[in-house]
């Protein structure tokens, strides 16, 4: 039997590489959005605990500059915490156009692997039919053989 060779094989292969390009991609802006995440979180933790500074402080002794230092530390904080949403979001965007890309990509190797194995079940199609006919012949030969012997007798 002949050996099943895809004449398109080669960009099979660039669409593999393709494939895992685009999920290092994908990965490499999900640990970003995580680090954004994880940055945000950090704010709003400081931001509580200056909120309980200032509620502590509020408790004790009123002293007003440290309590206009917490109040200006507190809307500091909110737009810190603005600004980091706003990475956020843009990283988050950045993860959902990493995951369309692995998509399409995806879908054009399901694509090419198809295309492979419709043109491997024709292949097989074709040396089975060449199998048969082959059978055939021989077949053919062997029976015309015996009736030469059977007429030269």
């Amino acid at each position: 039997m002949a050996k099943f060779v895809y004449r398109m094989q080669s960009l099979l292969n660039i669409q593999y590489q393709l494939e895992n390009q685009a999920k290092m991609e994908l990965g490499r802006a999900q640990m970003r959005l995580n680090q954004e995440e994880e940055k945000l979180q950090a704010l709003i933790d400081r931001k509580a605990f200056y909120l309980e500074e200032g509620r502590r402080m509020r408790n004790d002794r009123l002293h007003i500059m440290d309590l206009k230092d917490n109040r200006n530390a507190m809307l500091i904080m909110d737009d810190m915490i603005e600004a980091q949403r706003v990475q956020v979001e843009i990283a988050e965007e950045h993860v959902e156009e990493a995951r369309m890309k692995l998509q399409e990509v995806m879908q054009n190797r399901k694509m090419h692997e198809r295309l492979r194995e419709k043109a491997f079940v024709e292949f097989v199609r074709e040396e089975n039919a060449a199998e048969h006919k082959a059978v055939d012949e021989l077949t053919s030969y062997t029976y015309g053989q015996r009736g030469k012997i059977k007429g030269e007798q």
